[in-house]
């Protein structure tokens, strides 16, 4: 404190000609804000600050001389190089900030909004398109060298992908098969029609819901790991440390993950498709007295083989999206944590949103080739 005091004293302002100036000797620190602010306000301008004495002066201490200079139009004199970078530093700090951004109102917000949406998601699409061309860039490499392609990489990827994944999606399809069968036959109930519940189950669940049930359960479990792995990866800064030593993250973590998720995709439908129809056999044969055999006799007549080709064609391509969406979200990432985290919903909805769209473009062009 005695420091200070005798620091303190050794500021003044004189009278000089028509103004005033302020000297100041020994430290102009945040220590002194208070009461270097008091003395200048109570000096008259125009004002010069003579800074020829001072030992040491921070931030606080520039920000106060400058805001003086701002307001007052006051002189600055004997800064040293030190002082006089620090000045400009802080005047070039001086920036007005938005506290709260400035929203248009009604009809232009909403258009604001959709322009931004279309223009994210143009963004987002070339991204996606220029990401899938690199994967195939990858694939060929390790054609190329078929010695750097990781077998066990893509073992492991199948055990995660398809191996612990039957449990959900066969309980989940299971279910599916039992709610359409007692839906289809309340409303076919209506008509004496309730033989034609396994007509709607068969067709259903073999053609669409099998498929595509399965593509949004793999989404949200497989792609939605796929992102956080990476993305976890890249804040860790594992991938530039591979990328230093040679190794390139497509061929050693994009593509076992491709591989997985498009091979297991065909076989987890089907496991899918199967335990729907079972799941609705039980259900008929339970609630409306149909026995296993004729259910089983039914569905030979009125499913045909085509709705099983395209369920299981369908299904690598869903596969192969969803491996994509994900690993794409994934080496996005960059700052910290939450981002990973924002990454791997923007994985599962864009997987999603990817699959619903494929789905309607495959159900056009099969029935367009006579498959339906």
């Amino acid at each position: 404190m005695a420091d200070e005091d005798q620091t303190a004293a050794q500021s003044r302002g004189a009278r000089e000609g028509a103004g005033d100036t302020y000297r100041v000797a020994g430290s102009l620190t945040i220590t002194r804000a208070a009461s270097t602010a008091r003395e200048l306000d109570a000096l008259k301008d125009p004002l010069t600050i003579d800074l020829s004495k001072v030992e040491k002066m921070d931030t606080v201490g520039a920000w106060i001389v400058y805001r003086t200079v701002r307001d007052r139009g006051a002189k600055v004199v004997g800064a040293s190089r030190e002082e006089e970078s620090l000045l400009e530093q802080v005047a070039e700090a001086d920036k007005p900030a938005k506290v709260h951004a400035e929203v248009a109102g009604g009809f232009f917000h909403v258009l604001d909004e959709l322009g931004q949406w279309i223009a994210e998601l143009g963004h987002t699409l070339v991204g996606l398109l220029g990401f899938f061309g690199a994967t195939l860039v990858g694939f060929a490499n390790l054609i190329a060298h078929p010695k750097r392609f990781r077998l066990n990489a893509v073992v492991q990827r199948f055990d995660v992908v398809g191996v612990r994944a039957l449990g959900i999606i066969g309980l989940m399809s299971f279910l599916i098969g039992v709610v359409v069968g007692q839906q289809g036959a309340v409303q076919l109930e209506q008509f004496g029609a309730e033989i034609y519940t396994i007509n709607l189950i068969g067709r259903i669940t073999v053609r669409e819901l099998g498929t595509l049930m399965t593509a949004i359960m793999v989404a949200g479990r497989s792609g939605s790991a796929f992102a956080a792995q990476i993305g976890t990866m890249k804040i860790t800064e594992e991938i530039d440390a591979m990328r230093t030593i040679g190794v390139s993250p497509i061929e050693a973590l994009v593509i076992p993950r491709l591989l997985a998720s498009t091979i297991m995709m065909p076989l987890l439908a089907f496991w899918a498709m199967m335990m729907s129809l079972i799941g609705g056999g039980i259900f008929v044969w339970l609630v409306l007295g149909i026995p296993p055999l004729t259910y089983i006799q039914r569905l030979q007549e009125v499913v045909p083989d085509t709705d099983l080709y395209i369920g299981l064609i369908k299904a690598p391509v869903f596969g192969f999206i969803i491996g994509l969406a994900g690993c794409f979200q994934g080496m996005l990432v960059q700052g910290n944590s939450e981002e990973v985290g924002m990454r791997t919903t923007t994985a599962v909805v864009q997987s999603i949103f990817l699959v619903i769209v494929l789905d309607a473009v495959f159900a056009v062009f099969f029935s367009s080739i006579g498959w339906r």
